[in-house]
């Protein structure tokens, strides 16, 4: 082929990611090989490969971690450091976690006009800005120990874009809020209404911040919150409500001193919280709500009606554990679109768009977990933490899952971690009960103190590479100043509820 050249691969290898990473991808692909080939050291190999692996899930904003943390697990199985029945095996465990991704999240998609409609009307019919905050936090706890914290970032999101965008055309002078789908640039803005679109920004980012950290308060509480915490349920053979119960004595004191937080940092306008929503963007924004109301028909009143009640019967059946996770979503699935004329197949592939690529990650993971098990890795630091007095054993693996989870993947710290201490128990290393105290410092370390960075948490990374996060300056580093009250709170709260009082 006429053109086809060495350059023209490297161009298209990882996209658009840097030339730095690419090329650092590429000689972790050389690397392994020739230190497995020289050394004969698979041990060591395999460190490498996981600290590899944990560096590209570390640069999801460079590139998505499937590309290159796939390539690396695929490198694995080719080396035989792992087997592709010992990946299989690990997905067959982790089943009802892939069927909870592929029809939970995509059911929850089905609810986005009920959800919308929620956080709207608490927006414009509150003129308190911290409970406001306090409500969007508190909200976004409670549904996201049901539904799917994704999903509820992807509705908040979704309501801050519909807002800025509208005040943002009014304010250019050009168009009417019902024309918001050009773009309008800053320098076509009036004076006078720029310092208060900055303001308005400030509010908005304080609002998507406090809801983010609410996905986590609440994530962290039930086998749905995250994806990990089913994984853990399914290992230690807890349903719904017992896991809940297990998980409460750390859990809840977390929520009160998380909503607790929200309340002082809009009190006391630190690190960019307390701005307030100016009186000319709610006049504006509360006009375009009525305007919006005045034309939903029957039709669109009876759909929100079908979401309220599939809302009911989802949160009653998990509550009863009447099916598997993934069984219930494919449930509300069926009711929704049946009742509410989503009849055609490519109006049905849109709401699996969100929770795919992170299942195909999720494969991933259990490919680099493979190793980690064939090769032992994780045995040393294991049989370490568990030589310690049985007291401080929980801590202390709260403490190591938070360090670790803040900078990769809470989902694989956890899927590693679990299955660690899943095979102590099966060897008769640790009894039950330690077994149960364990798993709680896993889940609650692997969820809690992962909210110091957007690595960590897989809502705070949908939100970062959002389309809303450059139109409001939420940058990666603002991310982490804004989050970091939180972490240390609901940080120190988390351990200390480890420690004391399970």
């Amino acid at each position: 082929m006429k053109g086809l050249s060495l350059s023209s691969f490297s161009q298209n290898f990882l996209g658009s990611a840097p030339e730095w990473y690419k090329l650092t991808v590429i000689g972790f692909l050389i690397f392994n090989p020739l230190l497995l080939l020289l050394t004969g050291n698979a041990y060591l190999t395999g460190w490498i490969l996981v600290l590899e692996f944990i560096f590209t899930l570390a640069m999801a904003l460079k590139c998505y971690p499937l590309q290159p943390g796939g390539l690396l697990a695929i490198e694995a199985v080719v080396m035989g450091m792992t087997s592709p029945a010992t990946v299989y095996h690990e997905v067959e465990m982790a089943l009802p976690v892939i069927l909870l991704l592929v029809f939970m999240v995509a059911g929850i998609y089905f609810m986005k006009d009920l959800l919308l409609f929620t956080f709207t009307k608490i927006l414009l019919s509150i003129r308190s800005k911290t409970l406001i905050a306090f409500l969007f936090c508190a909200i976004s706890a409670f549904l996201s120990a049901f539904l799917d914290a994704l999903t509820v970032t992807a509705v908040v999101i979704s309501v801050g874009v519909g807002f800025y965008s509208i005040y943002h055309k009014v304010a250019a002078s050009k168009l009417a809020p019902e024309d918001r789908e050009d773009d309008v640039e800053d320098g076509d803005i009036a004076a006078d209404y720029r310092a208060e679109l900055n303001e308005f920004r400030a509010f908005l980012r304080n609002l998507l911040m406090h809801a983010a950290v609410g996905t986590a308060l609440g994530g962290v509480c039930t086998t749905v919150g995250e994806p990990q915490n089913l994984l853990i349920a399914s290992q230690a053979g807890w349903n719904f409500a017992e896991f809940f119960w297990r998980m409460a004595p750390v859990t809840m004191p977390v929520l009160a001193a998380g909503l607790l937080t929200c309340i002082l940092l809009e009190q006391i306008k630190i690190l960019g919280y307390g701005a307030v929503l100016p009186e000319r963007v709610r006049s504006i924004l509360t006009d375009f709500d009525k305007a919006e109301s005045a034309r939903r028909s029957d039709s669109d009143k009876a759909k929100l009606a079908v979401q309220a009640i599939c809302g009911l019967i989802l949160i009653w059946a998990l509550a009863n554990h009447v099916a598997e996770v993934g069984l219930i979503g494919l449930t509300i699935i069926v009711l929704q679109t049946a009742f509410n004329g989503v009849i055609e197949e490519h109006q049905l592939g849109h709401a699996f768009e969100e929770a795919l690529p992170f299942t195909a990650l999720l494969v991933v993971f259990f490919g680099i977990v493979g190793v980690i098990h064939d090769q032992h890795l994780f045995s040393p630091i294991i049989a370490y933490v568990l030589s310690l007095p049985l007291d401080v054993q929980p801590g202390m693996f709260y403490i190591a899952n938070g360090l670790l989870s803040a900078i990769s993947d809470n989902v694989f710290v956890a899927t590693v971690y679990i299955g660690e201490v899943k095979a102590a128990l099966d060897n008769g290393t640790i009894s039950r009960e330690q077994f149960d105290l364990l798993a709680i410092a896993i889940n609650t370390g692997t969820n809690i103190p992962s909210v110091a960075t957007p690595n960590g948490q897989a809502a705070f990374l949908f939100l970062l590479t959002s389309s809303i996060a450059p139109l409001i300056g939420l940058s990666y580093m603002r991310m982490v100043t804004m989050a970091l009250p939180y972490t240390i709170v609901m940080g120190v709260t988390g351990w200390a509820g480890v420690n004391y009082l399970l």
